[in-house]
């Protein structure tokens, strides 16, 4: 058996994970196993098994041209700081209890430095319609390169100064830019603080106003695009002043919610029972929100209106038609046919006209 690809050391911080990549090829296909030594002088290896250290440990291994196998530690803690052995055999008596296999493991080695994750202070701060992020880290043990700014998956801004404290500026009110962000230590390994700008849920309605027909089912949805996510949803209808609230045990509504969404059903919709504005709340730990949904209910016939004012135009024009057409005078005749009894009039007064002409 010989190694393809071999595991590399690294750097992480507590409460990371880390991954080891282990590649290898024979003939037989060699079987890979993960080993493990600690930096305690008196700490022998031992084996490693997928479940291992509160299944923590994460092995996954396949076997088709070749072996290839990763191992995945989450959650790290000092602990588990030492070094990591991919070993590789395919002598058919490598795991005999009482035999000495003929070839022996190959080994590849990586250590892995487990590093105390440095504190980080945050802070969202608000003046003159604008909010200003704050990083701050406590003593760290890392040589910082600079610094990011990032929300999800995008970079706001970046910079290459080594110093411990980063800000970032958003123009706005805290209202419009709620969300996660966070700000990215370059080191080796990078350090990342979360800065989070919480708000009560900013509720919107899908669409202010929604259109059902009779008979058929009403569906109504609002949204919370802001931060943190709405912890409970409620709808009510108002009425008479007052507003009732919809319930799932009450047959015709059904609500669905996830975090940011809400959807309320209404089944078999009916023209007076149904046709009004419709409130959905939104709940969480900052505060609440709410959003108007109207909704008209139309006559199942509502539909043909369009198509009957059509026929009805077409039946007048025709009418019209028909009513000119019986009423037209005798002597309007159609272009190009000449009235019976006029045509030897015609013709001789012609004949006047071409003799005086010849005089």
């Amino acid at each position: 058996a010989g190694f393809i690809k071999s595991p590399l050391s690294q750097k992480r911080l507590t409460q990371d994970s880390v991954e080891l990549y282990c590649e290898a090829i024979g003939n037989p296909i060699p079987e890979i196993q993960w080993w493990f030594e600690g930096n305690d002088p008196n700490e022998t290896y031992a084996q490693l098994w997928d479940g291992a250290r509160q299944d923590r440990v994460k092995i996954n291994a396949t076997y088709n041209l070749h072996s290839t196998s990763t191992i995945s530690i989450a959650n790290l803690t000092s602990d588990d700081s030492g070094m990591y052995e991919c070993r590789a055999s395919n002598d058919p008596d490598r795991n005999h209890l009482s035999k000495s296999p003929k070839v022996k493991w190959i080994r590849s080695q990586a250590n892995v430095f487990v590093i105390e994750r440095p504190e980080i202070a945050t802070q969202v701060s608000e003046s003159s319609g604008k909010l200003t992020l704050s990083c701050n880290v406590s003593a760290p043990q890392l040589t910082i390169t600079g610094h990011k700014w990032m929300h999800g998956e995008k970079v706001l801004e970046q910079d290459d100064s080594a110093s411990s404290f980063t800000t970032y500026t958003i123009n706005g009110k805290r209202e419009e830019h709620s969300g996660v962000y966070e700000c990215v230590y370059e080191a080796n390994p990078q350090i990342r603080g979360q800065v989070n700008i919480s708000v009560p849920p900013q509720v919107v309605a899908y669409k202010k106003s929604e259109h059902g027909n009779e008979g058929d089912t009403g569906v109504l949805t609002c949204k919370n695009p802001s931060f943190p996510a709405v912890t409970t949803w409620s709808w009510y209808k108002s009425g008479h002043g007052v507003s009732a609230l919809l319930e799932n045990a009450s047959g015709r509504y059904i609500i669905k919610s996830t975090g940011n969404k809400t959807e309320l059903r209404i089944l078999k919709l009916d023209i007076e029972q149904d046709t009004g504005d419709y409130f959905c709340n939104g709940t969480n730990s900052y505060g609440t929100g709410d959003a108007t949904v109207n909704l008209r209910v139309r006559s199942r016939l509502a539909a043909l209106w369009p198509f009957l004012g059509i026929v009805a135009e077409v039946l007048v024009l025709v009418t019209i038609i028909f009513i000119y057409e019986k009423r037209r005078k005798p002597d309007e005749v159609p272009d190009g046919k000449r009235p019976p009894g006029k045509s030897n009039a015609t013709n001789h007064k012609d004949k006047n006209v071409r003799q005086r002409n010849a005089n």
